[in-house]
């Protein structure tokens, strides 16, 4: 509990720390409305938007893609994870290609993707499951072949169909993986629709930067990024975390 405390204190400190450089940088700058605004100014910019109902919607509506985007790529890659990992073959011939799309970041096909579907929801849609489809799939294959062959020789000995090896053996010796491959997918994800936003979308915090930055409204920036920051890490801290943490737990894998 003391180290809890401790750490606690730490924190709180750093933050002060942080808080105090940033406004004594903000005072000693030619112009800060427009290069660093101060604490002060960043919080009265939350203010200005929250009156107006502008920061809950951007909020809103950038979670509510990030739940529908994360939730197609769930679905569309644990599937073809497990399928690939069924059989080693058919897995060593996708690997280099999704290798090679993983290795092209969801911002890098963004401009070819509006140049086919333009400025749309569909676009920022595209961009996240492109992003959040791979992670979530390697990593499913892996936790299928990472699966001890004793066991399923053990499930073939007893006459069990390929469709029970997989439901008895195959998925819940992945769970882990699967877990780990939804919460790293869901990370790259959120970023995917900040980087979405930005560029096609319309609402959201990512078109709340773009747009302030344009009207030079440098303390909205700001806003938006810490906004971006806290959200993930409450999203990660309470809803992610504990998740990945359960089913590791519960499938037996954690060191006692």
């Amino acid at each position: 509990m003391s180290f809890i405390k401790g750490g606690g204190i730490e924190l709180v400190l750093l933050i002060v720390g942080i808080l105090a450089l940033w406004s004594v940088l903000s005072q000693n700058i030619p112009n800060p409305s427009r290069y660093l605004p101060s604490p002060v100014s960043v919080v009265l910019s939350s203010y200005d938007v929250i009156w107006k109902g502008l920061l809950p919607n951007y909020i809103g509506q950038t979670l509510w893609r990030l739940v529908i985007g994360s939730a197609i790529g769930l679905l569309l890659g644990i599937p073809f994870g497990i399928a690939l990992g069924l059989n080693r073959t058919v897995s060593d011939m996708f690997y280099p290609i999704m290798n090679f799309f993983q290795s092209i970041s969801g911002i890098a096909i963004l401009p070819i993707i509006v140049v086919w579907w333009g400025n749309s929801e569909k676009t920022v849609f595209v961009v996240i499951l492109y992003t959040c489809f791979f992670p979530i799939a390697f990593n499913v294959l892996t936790g299928v072949r990472s699966t001890p062959m004793i066991l399923v020789n053990a499930l073939r000995t007893l006459g069990a169909s390929r469709l029970r090896i997989v439901k008895d053996v195959l998925i819940p010796s992945a769970m882990p993986h699967i877990a780990t491959g939804a919460r790293l997918g869901i990370g790259y994800a959120w970023r995917a629709v900040i980087a979405g936003e930005m560029l096609a979308g319309r609402r959201g915090l990512g078109w709340m930067i773009f747009t302030a930055q344009d009207a030079d409204l440098t303390a909205q920036v700001i806003l938006g990024m810490v906004m971006i920051g806290v959200i993930w890490i409450m999203i990660d801290r309470f809803a992610l975390r504990p998740i990945e943490a359960d089913t590791i737990q519960r499938w037996g894998l954690v060191q006692r």
